[in-house]
């Protein structure tokens, strides 16, 4: 059974696959190494972990993010990029850039550079 899915140009291919509000910051997240769902969460409190969960799914799914878990007391899982996630690393990267620019641009405070 084929789950190829049709696409009417590239730009809807690659945000079916890195949309979602928190996709492309667990990419980012993961851009340094493999991460524990804990970890994630700390790093993007306003995820819930449903929600959270269900965009880790999608990105393992699209075979963007590996999941290990690891048979051990208590469970632990890790998720890290693919080889196919990590090409997507210069795409999140120019976005994290442009969102700097955003803020220079309109005299806002960068919310990732506050204390």
């Amino acid at each position: 059974m084929s789950t190829e899915r049709k696409f009417s140009c590239t730009i809807e291919a690659a945000m079916c696959f890195i949309g979602g509000k928190y996709k492309p910051i667990i990419l980012w997240h993961l851009i340094d190494g493999e991460k524990r769902f804990s970890e994630l969460q700390r790093l993007i409190p306003q995820a819930t972990a449903h929600t959270l969960t269900l965009q880790l799914r999608e990105l393992e799914h699209d075979k963007l993010v590996h999941r290990e878990v690891y048979p051990v007391v208590p469970p632990k899982t890790e998720y890290s990029l693919t080889e196919l996630g990590k090409t997507l690393v210069p795409l999140i990267t120019e976005l994290r850039e442009w969102g700097r620019f955003y803020f220079e641009y309109t005299h806002q405070p960068n919310p990732c550079e506050q204390a």
